[in-house]
């Protein structure tokens, strides 16, 4: 029960009276009033027709959507937005590690082909992870950096004078806490994804930003996959027209990490986040480039989402088939759901669809789709663009290699073959590290902001809440607090570009 509204109960069900499903049955039932009530079947039919017109009338006539809401916070006197934030040039990026494993090592090494950068710290509970990192430094003609290794130096690091910016690839707990810490000492701060798992944590990321007017960047590497820099562009120069729909996700099979007590996952973290959570997990690499498509937070922004999950059968089969029935592991209870379905809706109208699979036997996919008025975009599970005037057909190879190459973004045409050579899921993990610098060095306000960390991350307590909520639809905050309107579109600066 709702407090403030009645209830009825009929055949079976609940259904929620609203002033306006009142008027809708009314309306009904005097239309009905034709009927001969002289006959005892067709009072009979009367009756039941008229239980069944108050169910639909219910349901179809109530114009509030029992939305669920999360507090929007104020924002404190004094403090304006960070939208396009420019802070003070950088002539050398002094940068601090944190985390070292999986990431924070490849991290490391791209970092050695950039120019105006220092390596200052590096730090991880493993010592032999902090160990190699300073190898690395050290077979490139770097010094050693700073060695931290304690459960709470990440501490100390933040509050070093000589640090300008704070890399943080530790396991998901750490990455909002360590954000907030570092801003609040004077630090710009780049987070691995997800850079929150709390909408709570991130509004304490965009508040903390807000205040001390340090860049909080999210590391989502998958905008600068090439591709999807090349969707962009084409979204931009209006190619595909106006964008309705779009798609991405992600679907990886990591059950062998999730299970892996050596070499996987440091204290099988990820596992943990399966076995009590349900929803989707790690929606940043299918989302950010398609909220950087339809400009979200610059002039348009993301409503409501409604997810649902299925039901969990993957991680107990594999646990099952790999360590026996009565092991542990397959007697664990994991609460996450093999492959979860969010439906998010924007304020203009668009629809972004996102999925969540960790667990299937199926080809990686991040999915990538834009459909728009002129012309349809995919990535998985082949790269295909179709256009007017005959969309129903995917270009051929040969067109779709040259539209590519014609739409190149700027980006990839300055630094995409480096990024080819250096490495890193392809290339686009150095150019997303190369623009980060490129951008502290100039001046120049963020790829990706505090607002982006915010949004793409909350979709993770969102999701859970619909799903915990049988599909409820959830509004989505609005962490800007009313600035999206006031730019007209994603921007990726560069000092040729400006006017």
């Amino acid at each position: 029960m709702h407090p403030g509204f009645d209830h009825i109960t009929s055949l079976g069900f609940i259904f929620k009276i609203t002033p306006e499903g009142v008027r809708c049955v009314q309306r009904t039932l005097k239309k009905s009033r034709y009927l001969s009530t002289k006959s005892i079947v067709m009072k009979r039919i009367i009756s039941i027709t008229s239980a069944l017109l108050v169910a639909v009338f219910l349901l179809s006539c109530n114009n509030s959507q029992d939305l669920i809401r999360f507090p929007v916070h104020p924002r404190e006197p004094g403090v304006t937005d960070v939208l396009e934030l420019r802070c003070e040039p950088l002539d050398t990026v002094r940068i601090a590690f944190i985390g070292l494993g999986m990431r924070g090592s490849g991290a490391v090494y791209r970092y050695t082909f950039l120019d105006g950068v220092r390596v200052v710290a590096l730090c991880d509970v493993v010592p032999e992870n902090v160990d190699k990192a300073n190898d690395v430094l050290t077979a490139k003609g770097f010094p050693k950096a700073g060695a931290y290794t304690g459960p709470e130096d990440w501490k100390r690091v933040c509050e070093r004078a000589d640090v300008d910016l704070v890399y943080v690839c530790t396991h998901w707990d750490l990455h909002a806490p360590i954000g907030v810490y570092a801003m609040e000492h004077g630090k710009h701060v780049a987070l691995e994804v997800p850079a929150a798992l709390t909408v709570e944590q991130c509004w304490q990321l965009v508040n903390t930003a807000e205040k001390t007017r340090r860049h909080c960047i999210q590391l989502e590497n998958c905008n600068y996959d090439f591709f999807e820099m090349a969707t962009l562009n084409m979204a931009q120069q209006g190619l595909f027209g106006e964008i309705v729909h779009t798609e991405g996700a992600y679907i990886h099979d990591l059950r062998s990490l999730n299970f892996r007590e050596k070499g996987g996952y440091w204290d099988m973290w990820r596992l943990k986040h399966n076995e009590r959570e349900n929803g989707n997990l790690y929606p940043t690499h299918g989302l950010g480039p398609i909220a950087h498509i339809l400009n979200i937070h610059r002039g348009d922004r993301m409503d409501y989402l409604v997810s649902v999950s299925s039901a969990q059968f993957g991680m107990t089969a594999y646990a099952r088939e790999t360590f026996g029935e009565d092991s542990d592991y397959a007697r664990t209870e994991y609460l996450n759901g093999d492959m979860n379905t969010s439906v998010i809706r924007t304020v203009k109208g668009k629809i972004i669809m996102l999925q969540h699979d960790v667990t299937s036997p199926r080809p990686y996919s991040r999915l990538h789709t834009i459909s728009g008025t002129k012309g349809f975009a995919q990535k998985y599970p082949r790269p295909g663009i179709a256009l007017e005037p005959d969309g129903h057909r995917f270009l051929s190879d040969a067109a779709l290699d040259s539209l590519l190459r014609l739409y190149e973004h700027p980006i990839v045409r300055e630094v995409g073959q480096k990024a080819k050579e250096v490495g890193g899921h392809g290339g686009m993990d150095f150019i997303m590290d190369y623009r980060l610098v490129y951008c502290l060095r100039n001046g120049l306000p963020l790829d990706m902001d505090v607002y982006d960390a915010a949004e793409w991350s909350a979709i993770i307590e969102l999701s859970r809440t619909s799903v915990a909520n049988n599909g409820r639809p959830v509004c989505i905050p609005d962490f800007t607090r009313g600035a999206w309107e006031r730019l007209p579109e994603v921007k990726y600066f560069r000092l040729d570009s400006l006017e």
